[in-house]
């Protein structure tokens, strides 16, 4: 298969779903050969049958990215199966959206937040860099969100966002020399599983969402992945330590 990313190796944890589907089945029509991870078993292997249907490889391996030894896993079995691993997308993530505020967040879901959304990019980025330094370079693109930008009243969500911009410059400027490149994505309010609880059902929820954003309406989650497919390809190759917006405008008012 051609494309943009032929013969790579691709890796997209949160690949069950949302964001991390559309650029699984996207990535894998740029001919790579794609890794799907999730805690999801049920969405992870649907996700590996869309891209078998249309024609390119897939496997999924469960994987829980808050858990060191899973990680771990993850990248040995990637490399078990395909060789190498040339692209990955650190996309997973989790969103509390009730009792959130400073004052009203829980211990338990302020340190599950972080688990997933902060040590888990922290854990895929240590294992991944590891393999791609040992094989001369590699691509990194770690979902952030306008939320690492700006702010609302989600701290746990804001707060692993912020950090996971911060970690993603910082693993830019140490493993430039390397070959291996650190960028992310900073989407807006995008139309996944995880947002539709804000408006799902509430008309009025889903246009002052819509309204947040200059151009007007949400985002899909195939606009994501095309940003993401640019990052991981020779076109962005003097592109590291960058934060994408792919937001509508959200940050630019």
């Amino acid at each position: 298969m051609t494309g943009r990313l032929a013969g790579k190796v691709s890796l997209i944890t949160g690949g069950g779903s949302g964001i991390g589907r559309a650029t699984a089945l996207a990535i894998a029509q740029e001919g790579a050969r794609v890794v799907i991870a999730d805690v999801d078993s049920q969405s992870g292997e649907e996700t590996v049958r869309l891209i078998q249907a249309a024609g390119a490889e897939a496997i999924f391996i469960k994987a829980d990215v808050s858990q060191s030894e899973e990680v771990q896993r993850l990248i040995e079995q990637t490399v078990a199966a395909y060789g190498r691993l040339d692209c990955a997308f650190n996309n997973a993530a989790i969103a509390i959206l009730e009792n959130n505020a400073v004052a009203d967040c829980s211990e338990e879901a302020w340190e599950k937040s972080l688990g997933v959304n902060l040590t888990g990019v922290w854990l895929c980025m240590k294992y991944e860099i590891r393999q791609m330094v040992q094989q001369g370079g590699g691509v990194i693109v770690n979902a952030a969100s306008v939320l690492g930008l700006v702010a609302n009243g989600n701290a746990p969500y804001v707060a692993t966002k912020h950090a996971v911009v911060g970690l993603t410059k910082s693993a830019a400027i140490s493993y430039a020399r390397a070959g291996v490149r650190v960028n992310a994505v900073a989407p807006g309010y995008i139309t996944t599983p995880m947002t539709a609880p804000i408006y799902s059902g509430k008309p009025e929820a889903e246009a002052e969402l819509a309204a947040r954003h200059p151009i007007g309406r949400m985002g899909k989650p195939e606009e994501v992945a095309e940003a993401v497919i640019w990052l991981c390809s020779p076109s962005a190759s003097f592109v590291t330590g960058h934060i994408l917006s792919v937001d509508g405008g959200y940050v630019a008012k």
